[in-house]
């Protein structure tokens, strides 16, 4: 009996002696599954799928996965425009700083598999070449269909295939509080996506475009945001980010978006007739105050009043005169001046429109053919 105790201690120590060593220099030969002597390190294994991606409670992740392949960064090159001038090179010489090319930043929205892109028109304003980028990285240059300084809005269009497209929403149905997501390209530093809410409707007077409708919102909106998305929860194309308020340069909180709804009509404007075609009735139209109505003899409180007429315009054919206060255009009532000029673009020139006037006590209907509205040079104010 104590000859085979002695056996086993023996064959048990012989044998953690073989692991130590092999365990300190061939550890790969104690691995589950790993390769043994002679055999080639190929091994044949299964791994459980990786699960699909879930959207956290809260998480806006979806409405970016299908409104984020649609938005573009715009690069765009120009030169002094006094490079090339003869005159400028025979008195000045070819100066190097002349030469330089002019850069600038943007985004851009896809809204059209035809390769309709939507814009600002400060994005491409003076542009020599515009380059856009898409976010699969995919580069082409674009071809200006049309701008709209008014409302600095502009249309381009690429040639690629198997575009992205972003769904337009109703900016109509957008609400103070509701969610939105701003998608560009700040700064140059690649698509960004930032989220805040709908801080205000409306706003006008600001003095940046000459018709003003803005969407406020507090998502971040910066420097080479210019041209890109505004979204809703769900993705829609709500609006085109514009302009910011800001003493530093950088996003404040407060920025400005153009309604998908304005956008929509420009784009369609200037794909048919390489132009936007608006409605023009001549007239001068300031907002209704107590002061003014009390002048006027007005007995209501809502509408714009008109206070001046220009002979030979539509306004003055129709029998408008100064001192009505028009509360309604096309059966729409209108409440300010930036409205009643906005129902009144959207008018289709030559067509009769009805319009509903206060003049005094009474309500009096006339019916007005609007003209084409010029275009206003620069600097130039001109009448409604």
């Amino acid at each position: 009996m104590k000859r085979l105790w002695l056996v086993f201690a023996q064959a048990v120590t012989v044998l953690l002696a073989a692991y130590f060593v092999v365990g300190t220099l061939k550890p790969e030969w104690l691995q589950r599954g790993g390769p043994v002597p002679g055999s080639t390190g190929t091994i044949s294994i299964l791994e459980a799928p990786a699960p699909a991606p879930q959207t956290a409670p809260g998480s806006l992740s979806g409405a970016v996965r299908k409104a984020a392949p649609a938005v573009v960064s715009i690069n765009t090159s120009a030169s002094h425009p006094l490079a090339n001038d003869p005159w400028f090179r025979f008195f000045f010489g070819d100066r190097s700083d002349m030469q330089q090319q002019q850069t600038g930043l943007g985004s851009g929205v896809i809204v059209s598999p035809d390769g309709y892109v939507l814009t600002n028109n400060h994005v491409v304003e003076g542009a020599d070449a515009i380059e856009v980028v898409l976010q699969d990285a995919r580069r082409t240059t674009a071809q200006v269909i049309g701008t709209d300084p008014e409302s600095d809005l502009a249309v381009l269009k690429l040639t690629l295939d198997k575009l992205p497209v972003m769904t337009l929403g109703n900016s109509d149905a957008l609400q103070v509080g509701d969610q939105v997501l701003a998608i560009g390209n700040p700064f140059g530093v690649g698509q960004t996506v930032t989220s805040g809410i709908v801080s205000a409707l409306g706003r006008n007077q600001l003095g940046i475009n000459t018709f003003e409708n803005f969407i406020q919102t507090d998502a971040a909106i910066n420097p080479g945001n210019s041209g890109g998305a505004l979204t809703d929860i769900n993705g829609n194309l709500m609006g085109i980010n514009t302009a910011i308020y800001s003493r530093s340069g950088g996003s404040m909180g407060i920025g400005f978006a153009i309604p998908v709804s304005t956008a929509k009509h420009v784009m369609e404007s200037i794909v048919k007739n390489g132009r936007v075609v608006r409605g023009w009735i001549g007239v001068e139209p300031n907002e209704l105050t107590p002061e003014l109505a009390q002048t006027f003899g007005i007995q209501t409180a809502q509408g714009v009043i008109v206070t001046g007429v220009l002979n030979t315009g539509p306004a003055a054919a129709a029998g408008m005169r100064p001192g009505d206060v028009i509360t309604q255009v096309d059966g729409q009532p209108v409440r300010t001046v930036s409205e009643l000029l906005t129902r009144i673009a959207a008018l289709t020139p030559g067509q009769p429109a009805p319009f509903t006037l206060q003049r005094r006590g009474d309500t009096v209907q006339v019916s007005v053919t609007p003209a084409q509205r010029p275009q206003p040079q620069r600097g130039q104010r001109m009448p409604r």
